[in-house]
């Protein structure tokens, strides 16, 4: 994005956000809708809003009450409501827990969309209090674009500290008053005990608001929901909920840390089987997740892709689902042990980013190429890893061996600006991965760019791999594991995409939102 068109987009943005403030009235500015009431007369929004997935004419909204009810949602192009339509959920119970969504059609295109939902009771139609929101759909012609991304939120103890303003950094990504936010994975720590204080850097204590479901590691159903609950508290992530259209995908900690097949629990745990705890982690991000459901498959399909007009194309990836187990990762052909995506999720992604016409063509994935995560040692006291890359800078093995048959692809069909956008190891950076510098050379240089966490503790930084030949070209971490919120090192990352010259710009950003990184790509014609 030039310089010269920045004033032009900052001056609409402010213009947009006003009208917002004027029209909306945010219930999360007065009272606290997370707690509960007694049953009344009335239902109860007890979570707030949310919208997800949202194109050029339909948007998913989704809200939570407390009982039996349907959900009303009211939207309009002004926030008026003077010519506003409606549409109505099926009723939801505590087979839901008592969460619904509306998959809101017939929307026009690159407008603003005021919105309003609120529950009506199953047994007597009594109403409740409306939640407001907002979003803007795709465009379908070239418009500046502005979106965030991020992961890992309430990770090993941070939870939602009020003293220190809660979570804050999902206030910065408001304040950028993007179009929508990559959740990046790890929405929750299904695995992560919140305490009511914690010790921090130079003694301090961090205090958390408590609940139940955070008493112990989730392995019940309820326990599970209770993470995304506890989340929702936060009145920073509700404002930012209600204005900020959302994109999720899913990782480890939405069950447990670094699950896939085979996973060993450790004493924390009663329940044992790993199948059990994931179909149990999978129904309460869905029912959370402010997604469209995709109807082939009856357990919802997580990877997918969202359009957002003629210069973006956003592809979703599930690297947890279909995973085989952590190990090694040595092996020389590819078999049961070495899959990642899976054939039928590869199949798709190679299929749709080669039909794509999109200017930019970024890959939204829940870990990152290049960087080496690992997960102990195995029987045999080899290292066991949790990524792609195995330690061993040498050609592709393992599961770097999908990864090179993905990049092979793309190379011989001229598949041109492909962008990869990860989190998951609680530092931010950016890599670029040239053939030059590779083990493995048959592939187009790319960029990778690494952001988070948000609200969770910080690592890093994590050695790279050579087999892609990626250069650290810019990296932030502490220089110790765990720090907390209050050490600063929280990030997320913004893209804008100039819609005059078709320039991609990828800026790193801190807990208060001010830059650390900052590059700008051009894009390439075949």
């Amino acid at each position: 994005m030039t310089e010269s068109t920045k004033p032009e987009l900052d001056q609409t943005r402010r213009r947009l956000v006003q009208g917002i403030g004027a029209g909306l009235a945010l219930p999360a500015l007065g009272v606290s809708p997370a707690i509960i009431a007694a049953p009344t007369a009335r239902p109860w929004i007890t979570d707030g809003v949310q919208s997800g997935d949202v194109l050029a004419d339909r948007a998913v909204i989704w809200s939570r009450c407390d009982r039996p009810a349907r959900l009303v949602v009211e939207w309009d192009t002004s926030s008026g409501f003077n010519n506003a339509r409606r549409m109505v959920s099926p009723v939801t119970d505590e087979r839901l827990d008592y969460t619904a969504r509306i998959d809101l059609r017939g929307l026009p295109s690159d407008q603003s969309i005021f919105y309003r939902a609120s529950f009506e009771d199953a047994r007597d139609h009594a109403r409740s209090e409306p939640w407001m929101g907002h979003l803007r759909t795709a465009p379908r012609r070239a418009r500046d674009i502005r979106f965030v991304w991020g992961g890992d939120t309430c990770g090993q103890g941070w939870g939602i500290n009020a003293d220190f303003g809660g979570m804050r950094i999902y206030e910065a990504m408001r304040q950028r008053h993007p179009d929508f936010f990559i959740q990046s994975g790890d929405a929750i720590y299904a695995d992560g005990v919140i305490q009511a204080e914690v010790t921090a850097e130079d003694g301090r204590l961090w205090r958390n608001i408590v609940t139940e479901a955070k008493t112990k590691v989730a392995e019940t159903l309820d326990e599970f929901r209770g993470n995304y609950r506890y989340n929702l508290l936060d009145h920073n992530l509700r404002q930012f909920n209600a204005e900020v259209p959302q994109i999720w995908q899913w990782d480890d900690h939405e069950v447990t840390n670094n699950w896939s097949p085979g996973k060993e629990l450790d004493e924390r745990y009663q329940v044992k089987d790993i199948g059990l705890l994931a179909r149990r982690g999978r129904q309460a991000f869905l029912e959370y997740a402010p997604m469209r459901i995709t109807g082939r498959d009856a357990t919802g399909r997580v990877y997918r892709k969202i359009a957002y007009g003629p210069q973006l194309d956003v592809f979703v990836l599930d690297m947890r689902s279909y995973r085989g187990p952590n190990t090694h990762n040595l092996q020389p052909e590819q078999g049961p042990d070495t899959t990642f995506l899976g054939r039928q999720q590869l199949a798709w992604l190679k299929r749709e980013l080669r039909r794509s016409r999109a200017t930019w063509k970024v890959i939204a994935a829940d870990m990152p190429i290049g960087l080496h995560v690992p997960d102990g040692k195995d029987a045999a006291g080899r290292a066991r890893w949790e990524a792609i890359a195995n330690g061993q800078d040498g050609p592709a093995a393992g599961r770097e061996l999908e990864i090179a048959e993905l990049l092979g692809y793309l190379r011989k069909y001229r598949v041109r600006n492909t962008v990869w956008l990860t989190a998951d190891v609680h530092y931010c950076a950016a890599h670029h991965y040239h053939p030059n510098r590779a083990l493995f050379q048959d592939f187009d240089p790319f960029w990778e760019f690494v952001a988070g966490p948000l609200n969770a503790g910080s690592f890093g930084p994590n050695p790279l791999d050579a087999t892609f030949g990626p250069e650290l070209v810019f990296q932030k971490a502490p220089a110790y594991a765990n720090a907390s919120p209050y050490a600063g090192f929280q990030f997320f990352g913004e893209v804008e995409i100039d819609s005059r010259s078709g320039a991609l710009s990828v800026t790193l950003r801190d807990i208060d939102g001010a830059s650390v990184f900052s590059k700008t790509l051009e894009p390439q014609h075949a």
